[in-house]
Protein backbone atom coordinates (compact mmCIF):
# COMPACT_ATOMS: atom_id res chain seq x y z
CA UNK A 1 0.00 0.00 0.00
CA UNK A 2 1.22 3.38 -0.75
CA UNK A 3 1.88 6.36 1.32
CA UNK A 4 -1.88 8.22 1.47
CA UNK A 5 -1.05 11.42 -0.86
CA UNK A 6 -1.58 13.81 2.10
CA UNK A 7 1.25 12.46 4.36
CA UNK A 8 3.26 12.30 1.25
CA UNK A 9 3.04 15.97 0.23
CA UNK A 10 3.18 16.95 4.19
CA UNK A 11 6.58 15.36 3.99
CA UNK A 12 7.89 16.77 0.28
CA UNK A 13 6.68 20.37 1.90
CA UNK A 14 9.00 20.25 5.06
CA UNK A 15 12.23 18.66 3.16
CA UNK A 16 11.55 21.07 0.39
CA UNK A 17 11.15 24.34 2.86
CA UNK A 18 14.93 23.01 4.73
CA UNK A 19 16.23 22.16 1.12
CA UNK A 20 15.13 25.81 0.00
CA UNK A 21 16.01 27.48 2.63
CA UNK A 22 19.48 26.02 3.36
CA UNK A 23 20.56 26.67 -0.53
CA UNK A 24 18.20 28.94 -2.39
CA UNK A 25 15.85 28.44 -5.33
CA UNK A 26 18.91 28.20 -7.40
CA UNK A 27 21.04 26.34 -5.53
CA UNK A 28 18.27 23.70 -4.65
CA UNK A 29 17.62 20.70 -6.69
CA UNK A 30 14.40 18.17 -6.41
CA UNK A 31 17.08 15.25 -6.06
CA UNK A 32 18.34 17.29 -3.04
CA UNK A 33 15.09 17.22 -1.48
CA UNK A 34 14.22 13.71 -2.71
CA UNK A 35 16.87 12.76 -0.72
CA UNK A 36 16.12 14.86 2.70
CA UNK A 37 12.31 13.09 2.66
CA UNK A 38 13.75 9.92 1.91
CA UNK A 39 11.66 9.19 -0.58
CA UNK A 40 12.51 8.50 -4.74
CA UNK A 41 12.68 11.91 -7.22
CA UNK A 42 10.08 10.54 -9.17
CA UNK A 43 7.52 10.93 -6.57
CA UNK A 44 8.24 14.63 -5.81
CA UNK A 45 7.63 15.15 -9.52
CA UNK A 46 4.26 13.05 -9.42
CA UNK A 47 3.31 16.08 -7.08
CA UNK A 48 5.00 18.84 -8.67
CA UNK A 49 5.88 18.69 -12.30
CA UNK A 50 8.61 21.61 -11.61
CA UNK A 51 11.18 23.00 -8.96
CA UNK A 52 9.41 26.74 -9.24
CA UNK A 53 6.11 24.62 -8.62
CA UNK A 54 7.50 23.26 -5.23
CA UNK A 55 9.10 26.12 -4.52
CA UNK A 56 5.94 28.34 -5.06
CA UNK A 57 4.01 25.82 -2.81
CA UNK A 58 6.40 26.36 0.05
CA UNK A 59 6.40 29.80 0.43
CA UNK A 60 2.96 30.26 -0.27
CA UNK A 61 2.21 27.36 2.62
CA UNK A 62 4.25 29.80 4.84
CA UNK A 63 2.14 33.02 4.01
CA UNK A 64 -0.92 30.59 4.27
CA UNK A 65 -0.21 29.84 7.65
CA UNK A 66 1.14 33.45 8.77
CA UNK A 67 -2.25 34.62 7.75
CA UNK A 68 -3.89 31.84 9.88
CA UNK A 69 -2.51 33.26 13.02
CA UNK A 70 -3.47 37.07 11.98
CA UNK A 71 -7.24 35.85 11.34
CA UNK A 72 -7.27 33.66 14.92
CA UNK A 73 -5.80 36.58 16.59
CA UNK A 74 -6.19 39.96 15.24
CA UNK A 75 -10.02 40.54 15.63
CA UNK A 76 -11.90 43.46 16.61
CA UNK A 77 -14.43 41.70 19.64
CA UNK A 78 -10.90 40.58 21.12
CA UNK A 79 -8.92 43.68 23.45
CA UNK A 80 -5.70 44.40 22.12
CA UNK A 81 -3.81 43.20 25.26
CA UNK A 82 -5.47 39.27 25.03
CA UNK A 83 -5.14 39.68 21.18
CA UNK A 84 -1.33 40.56 20.59
CA UNK A 85 -0.33 38.54 23.54
CA UNK A 86 -1.52 35.31 21.85
CA UNK A 87 -0.28 36.88 18.56
CA UNK A 88 3.00 37.27 19.31
CA UNK A 89 2.97 34.60 21.61
CA UNK A 90 2.44 32.34 18.39
CA UNK A 91 4.48 34.07 15.43
CA UNK A 92 7.70 33.39 18.21
CA UNK A 93 6.63 30.04 18.75
CA UNK A 94 6.85 29.48 14.96
CA UNK A 95 10.04 31.07 14.62
CA UNK A 96 11.44 29.25 17.34
CA UNK A 97 9.71 25.91 15.36
CA UNK A 98 10.31 26.50 12.02
CA UNK A 99 12.60 28.50 11.39
CA UNK A 100 13.76 27.44 8.01
CA UNK A 101 10.18 28.78 6.83
CA UNK A 102 10.84 32.29 7.53
CA UNK A 103 14.60 32.36 6.56
CA UNK A 104 13.20 30.82 3.08
CA UNK A 105 10.52 33.94 2.54
CA UNK A 106 13.30 36.67 3.73
CA UNK A 107 15.62 34.98 1.09
CA UNK A 108 12.87 35.23 -1.51
CA UNK A 109 11.98 38.98 -0.46
CA UNK A 110 15.73 39.92 -0.56
CA UNK A 111 16.08 38.31 -4.01
CA UNK A 112 13.42 40.60 -5.44
CA UNK A 113 10.30 38.11 -5.14
CA UNK A 114 10.77 36.85 -8.14
CA UNK A 115 8.67 33.55 -7.56
CA UNK A 116 6.24 35.77 -5.10
CA UNK A 117 5.61 39.03 -6.91
CA UNK A 118 2.21 38.58 -8.15
CA UNK A 119 0.78 36.97 -4.58
CA UNK A 120 2.41 40.07 -3.11
CA UNK A 121 0.51 42.54 -5.50
CA UNK A 122 -2.84 41.35 -5.78
CA UNK A 123 -3.86 38.78 -2.79
CA UNK A 124 -1.61 39.78 0.38
CA UNK A 125 -3.03 43.39 0.18
CA UNK A 126 -6.91 41.86 -0.02
CA UNK A 127 -6.09 39.50 2.80
CA UNK A 128 -4.39 42.11 5.08
CA UNK A 129 -7.28 44.01 4.64
CA UNK A 130 -9.17 43.48 7.86
CA UNK A 131 -6.30 42.99 10.35
CA UNK A 132 -5.72 47.14 9.58
CA UNK A 133 -9.35 47.62 10.34
CA UNK A 134 -8.86 46.24 13.85
CA UNK A 135 -5.69 47.89 14.36
CA UNK A 136 -7.62 51.04 13.72
CA UNK A 137 -10.19 50.06 16.06
CA UNK A 138 -7.65 49.94 18.72
CA UNK A 139 -6.30 52.99 18.22
CA UNK A 140 -9.37 54.39 18.37
CA UNK A 141 -10.23 52.68 21.67
CA UNK A 142 -6.70 54.02 22.30
CA UNK A 143 -5.64 50.37 23.77
CA UNK A 144 -2.56 50.58 20.95
CA UNK A 145 -0.64 53.19 20.16
CA UNK A 146 -1.78 55.32 17.13
CA UNK A 147 0.04 55.50 14.02
CA UNK A 148 0.08 53.77 10.14
CA UNK A 149 -2.04 50.36 10.82
CA UNK A 150 -0.34 48.80 7.78
CA UNK A 151 3.43 50.13 9.36
CA UNK A 152 1.97 48.79 12.87
CA UNK A 153 1.41 44.42 10.81
CA UNK A 154 4.77 45.57 9.80
CA UNK A 155 6.58 46.13 12.66
CA UNK A 156 4.40 43.23 14.38
CA UNK A 157 6.02 40.64 11.42
CA UNK A 158 9.45 42.11 11.92
CA UNK A 159 10.17 41.54 15.18
CA UNK A 160 8.65 38.61 15.81
CA UNK A 161 10.47 36.98 12.47
CA UNK A 162 13.75 38.36 13.68
CA UNK A 163 14.13 35.48 16.08
CA UNK A 164 14.83 33.19 12.97
CA UNK A 165 15.98 35.06 10.09
CA UNK A 166 18.45 36.58 12.14
CA UNK A 167 19.56 33.58 14.85
CA UNK A 168 22.96 33.47 14.26
CA UNK A 169 23.07 37.39 15.30
CA UNK A 170 20.50 37.13 18.14
CA UNK A 171 22.39 34.15 19.76
CA UNK A 172 25.77 35.63 19.56
CA UNK A 173 25.09 38.96 20.93
CA UNK A 174 23.19 36.76 23.50
CA UNK A 175 26.57 34.76 24.20
CA UNK A 176 24.50 31.50 23.61
CA UNK A 177 24.43 28.50 21.39
CA UNK A 178 20.60 28.21 20.93
CA UNK A 179 17.79 30.21 22.25
CA UNK A 180 15.72 28.71 24.95
CA UNK A 181 12.34 29.25 26.22
CA UNK A 182 13.05 31.95 28.71
CA UNK A 183 14.81 33.87 25.70
CA UNK A 184 11.40 33.83 23.59
CA UNK A 185 9.16 34.91 26.86
CA UNK A 186 11.44 37.93 27.04
CA UNK A 187 10.92 38.63 23.49
CA UNK A 188 7.12 38.30 23.47
CA UNK A 189 7.43 40.24 26.72
CA UNK A 190 9.40 43.57 25.14
CA UNK A 191 7.53 42.90 21.85
CA UNK A 192 4.74 43.86 23.98
CA UNK A 193 5.69 46.52 25.61
CA UNK A 194 6.44 48.66 22.45
CA UNK A 195 3.20 47.59 20.72
CA UNK A 196 0.55 48.08 23.56
CA UNK A 197 -0.32 51.20 25.18
CA UNK A 198 -0.06 51.33 29.09
CA UNK A 199 -2.70 52.93 30.60
CA UNK A 200 -1.53 55.16 33.79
Amino acid sequence: MGVPREIAVVTILAAAQKIFSEHGFSGASIAAVAREAGIPKANIHYYFSTKEILYQEVLHGTVQEWLGDCETWLRPDSSADTALRGYVASKLAFSRTNPHASRLFAHEILGGARHLGDYLSTTLPEAIHPFKETFEIWMAREEIPKGDPTHFLFCLWAMTQWYADMQPQVTALLGKETLDEGDFASAAETILSLVLRRVG
